[in-house]
Formats: C-alpha cells, sequence, structure tokens
C-alpha cells in the first residue's frame, strides 16, 4: 500500500477564469481588516461606522477610476446580475406609460440576467426585439438602429460575451442611442479589468460590472448610473447608497471590488498582452494538434483571455469531465447555465446546429496562467479528444465513409 508521500499530487489547470477568478492576494489583504476589526455599519455616526464609511467611500472611487465614471454615480450591489435587473427594471418602471407603450431593445446573445428579464417584460405588455448577431457573433449597429421607434426606452447590448469573448461596437450603438435620445446599458461585466473601460467613450448611461470577474470576491458588484439618469429603485428600505440600493452595505466585499479595480487598472495593458499571447498559443496549438476543430466567434474583436472551440464528434460535458479527470478545468459554456439541456444560446444565434453549440468548450485564462500550464493543457487535449471521438459512432461512421 503506497503511502501518503507516495500518492503523486495531480497537476490543477484553471482555465474558466470567465465562470469566476481567483481572489487575489492583494484583495485578501485589504478586505480581511473590515471583518475582524473595522466591523462598523457605514450608516451609523460614531467611530465605527465612519471608518467602515470612509473605506466604502474609498472603494466607490476605485471603481469610478476604473471605467472613468464619477464616484457618485456607483452604487455597489450583490453583483452583475443584480446590477443588470435593477438597470433595465429601473429603466422600464420609471417610464410613465402603460407597459404596452414601451419598448426595448437587446441582442440574442446577452446574458440570461438581461434576457430573461426583457422576457419577463414581454410578459407584462412591454414590446421587446432581440436583435440578432452575425455568424462572427457580433451586433450589426444598422440593426440597432432599424429597431429603434417612438416608444423606445432602453437598448441593453453586452460589451463582451461571456461565451466567445467577442467585443459589441458599443462606441457606435452609443452614439445612436444619444442621436435618438434613448438609455443605453451594457453587461460590461466579462469586460472591466479585461480591456479598457471608459463609459463617457462607450457613450453608456448604465453599466454592470462583477467583483468576482476580475480577482474580487463573489458576491458584490456594482451599477454605474450616468447622472440625470432617472431609475426607480429596484428594492426599497433605507436611504443606502444615496437611493438607489437599500440595505445595509457588504463594506469587506466592497473593500475587496475596489482593491480589485485598483489592480485591474495596474495591470491592464501588460496582463492584456501577457493573456492574449498565452490564449493564442493555447488556440493555435489546438488547431494544429485536432483535426475537425472550429473556432467560434470572430478571432479579432474579442477578449484577450476567450477562445471558444467546436469540437466535431465530441459531447462537450464529456470532454469538460475527461480533461477535469486530468486536471485541467474548462467549460461548456457560462457557468450559470450548467446543468441545462439545452445548447447554448449564445451558439445557436450564430447559426451552430444543437449537435455543433454541445460539442463546444470555452477556454478562458486568467492573471495567474503560465505558458508552463498551456504546455500541459495541449498534451492532453488531443488524447482527450481521440479517446472520446473513438466511442462516437458518428466519427466511426464518418472515418468509414472516407
Amino acid at each position: 500500500m503506497a503511502t501518503p508521500s507516495a500518492v503523486r499530487t495531480m497537476r490543477r489547470v484553471y482555465l474558466d477564469n470567465n465562470a469566476t477568478t481567483p481572489l487575489a492576494p492583494e484583495v485578501f489583504e485589504a478586505m480581511q481588516p473590515y471583518w475582524l476589526e473595522d466591523y462598523g455599519n457605514a450608516s451609523s455616526i460614531h467611530w465605527y461606522g465612519q471608518r467602515a464609511k470612509a473605506a466604502l467611500e474609498a472603494a466607490r472611487e476605485q471603481v469610478a477610476k476604473l471605467i472613468n465614471a464619477r464616484p457618485n454615480e456607483v452604487a455597489f450591489t450583490s453583483g452583475g446580475t443584480e446590477s443588470d435587473n435593477a438597470a433595465l427594471v429601473g429603466i422600464v418602471e420609471s417610464r410613465p406609460a402603460a407597459a404596452e407603450s414601451k419598448h426595448v431593445i437587446t441582442t440574442a446573445i446577452e446574458h440570461h440576467a438581461v434576457l430573461h428579464t426583457a422576457k419577463a417584460f414581454e410578459k407584462r405588455g412591454v414590446r421587446v426585439t432581440f436583435v440578432r448577431v452575425g455568424s462572427d457573433g457580433l451586433v450589426d449597429p444598422g440593426d440597432v438602429e432599424r429597431a429603434i421607434r417612438p416608444d423606445t426606452v432602453l437598448i441593453s447590448v453586452m460589451h463582451a460575451n461571456n461565451e466567445l469573448g467577442t467585443i459589441q461596437p458599443l462606441e457606435e450603438i452609443g452614439r445612436l442611442a444619444r442621436e435618438h435620445d434613448i438609455y443605453l446599458h451594457t453587461d460590461a461585466v466579462q469586460a472591466v479589468g479585461k480591456i479598457p473601460v471608459d463609459v463617457e467613450k462607450l457613450g453608456v448611461d448604465l453599466l454592470s460590472l462583477s467583483a468576482h470577474k476580475l480577482y474580487g470576491p463573489k458576491g458584490v458588484g456594482a451599477l454605474y448610473t450616468r447622472k440625470g439618469t432617472i431609475l426607480r429603485p429596484l428594492l426599497y428600505g433605507g436611504h443606502h447608497e444615496r437611493d438607489r440600493r437599500p440595505g445595509t452595505e457588504n463594506v469587506p466585499g466592497i473593500v475587496g471590488l475596489g482593491k480589485a479595480a485598483e489592480l485591474a487598472r495596474e495591470y491592464l495593458d501588460k496582463e492584456a498582452h501577457r493573456v492574449a499571447a498565452l490564449r493564442d498559443r493555447l488556440e493555435e496549438g489546438i488547431l494544429r494538434r485536432v483535426p475537425l476543430v472550429t473556432v467560434n466567434g470572430d478571432r479579432a474583436q474579442r477578449l484577450p483571455n476567450t477562445t471558444n472551440i467546436s469540437f466535431d464528434y465530441v459531447e462537450g460535458e464529456g470532454f469538460v469531465i475527461a480533461m477535469d479527470l486530468r486536471g485541467i478545468a474548462c467549460s461548456t459554456g457560462a457557468a450559470c447555465s450548467s446543468g441545462s439541456l439545452e445548447p447554448s444560446h449564445v451558439l445557436a444565434a450564430l447559426g451552430k446546429t444543437p449537435e455543433q453549440a454541445r460539442s463546444s468548450i470555452r477556454f478562458s485564462l486568467g492573471r495567474f496562467n503560465t505558458s508552463e500550464e498551456i504546455d500541459y493543457t495541449l498534451e492532453v487535449l488531443p488524447d482527450v479528444a481521440e479517446r472520446l471521438r473513438a466511442v462516437s459512432p458518428h466519427y466511426r461512421s464518418a472515418r468509414s465513409r472516407e
């Protein structure tokens, strides 16, 4: 019987950073005092409360700097989903017209936090247009403009797609929104911390972000709301966050988000180039070593860390499990959709068949990945793909026809 010291520890490689990122050590260190020492309620007027309040406002400034906003335009939330809901519901509910006299434009590839909110609007009578994307996963601003109607109250287009990494032409859409005097919201959860995000340059009125996508803690995010934007609150209670979001603030989490935002500004350019080089090395290695694979989405207009690849005759969930057994974490798509039997709505919007969608794997890299990890992945992956294809009757049939 092998002794514990003789048991070989499996190598672990994490390539699912779009699902969540590890907490940066600097973020953990910044958060610690606000659990153990500076634990006051930020609404209290005594010394403990004011210590917490000062930390909260410092974090607000850090987040604002990351996206080129004013601190008083940033409200803290529980994460990207709440921020998306607060933006969409807040705008639509603030308009005095009847539901059937309101129109919203969004896209077919949005995160479910936006898509499901839009579908809930439809059940209440609000008209919604879901703009399609091309086979490259990009929205045509012309399609957005053609969808605009006199009763359009909101346009919501994500900045970068969570499955493909495709970066949408938000500046052009922002110009259209301003020309037609329509509010523009963007779900920038996947973009913030990976690429430069400037609310003034983009021309957005509302922007959602989440801490755990940029090496911060889970359960905290923010909603940017441009000064002068009329927004009905999603929740009612106290006067926290300038009446935008009631409830005692999660001070440790907010401090963590602030520190993560500060680190993102510091690392942004350098890390984007480094991670993009690793992503390209992985992608090119797969294309070179594994036959019958296709990169999904535009390969130029995308996040530096993301590649989504279809492996013909490979079942995606089986692939993810097989890779995990070899110590490598990847994904079939959005983490919040795991367990769903439906193929990716994003890939379906690109025109992929259900079989192609189910054979697609997302690899999303991050700050802590190394070239050695990419080399190990490229050693393991071809064998995994070949073994899964070997048990596929469709693959055997295709090979027999060659």
